[in-house]
């Protein structure tokens, strides 16, 4: 005959093997949130190196056309510096924010001269910075998602024991700053 003590163990042994299985399982999920965080940030990085590899090009053809210009381009110059240097999810969207600005600028620069607008090159330019922007803004939704899955995630209760036991930390979102900002870039060919 089985004794009380044995079905106690037998209980006790089982309450710690599924709470043990649930804590690895809760740990492999936030793992798997975290990875696509992280690749989704390796996608935004791509897309925005796209546009920091094509700003030079369409600098030299604007500047090509458009020499009395040489303020903007040291703005867009050192917006495309500021944005390469950036790390962190906030400094770089702070910095990209304003290398969008500074693009918007440039674009309004070419509206002063016909003859740029008209250039072969110029519009396959643009035409490449438009795709990059979006680009850009579906891969900064998709990252806005996953961080916002995985933020929810870690703080709901009882993830959030687990997550507070194995440092998971709250993610920030790659946020576009101002209103004015928020519109996608006007290209106008």
């Amino acid at each position: 005959m089985i004794s009380a003590f044995a079905v106690i163990a037998v209980i006790f042994v089982a309450i710690l093997v599924l709470t043990l299985l649930w804590v690895a399982g809760t740990y492999n999920a936030l793992v798997r949130l975290r990875n696509q965080i992280e690749n989704a940030w390796a996608q935004i990085d791509v897309q925005l190196k796209r546009r920091h590899d094509l700003i030079p090009n369409l600098m030299e053809t604007v500047r090509g056309y458009a020499k009395h210009e040489q303020g903007t381009f040291e703005k867009v110059t050192q917006a495309r510096n500021m944005a390469m240097n950036a790390s962190g999810v906030k400094a770089r969207a702070e910095a990209e924010n304003m290398l969008s600005s500074t693009l918007k600028t440039l674009f309004a620069v070419s509206e002063a001269y016909p003859e740029l607008k008209a250039n072969q090159n110029f519009m396959q330019l643009q035409e490449e910075v438009a795709s990059t922007e979006n680009k850009i803004a579906f891969a900064r939704q998709f990252f806005n998602d996953s961080t916002m899955t995985y933020n929810t995630r870690i703080e709901s209760f009882p993830v959030n024991l687990i997550a507070g036991i194995f440092h998971f930390v709250r993610r920030d979102f790659f946020e576009v700053a101002a209103d004015a900002e928020r519109a996608a870039p006007k290209i106008q060919f």
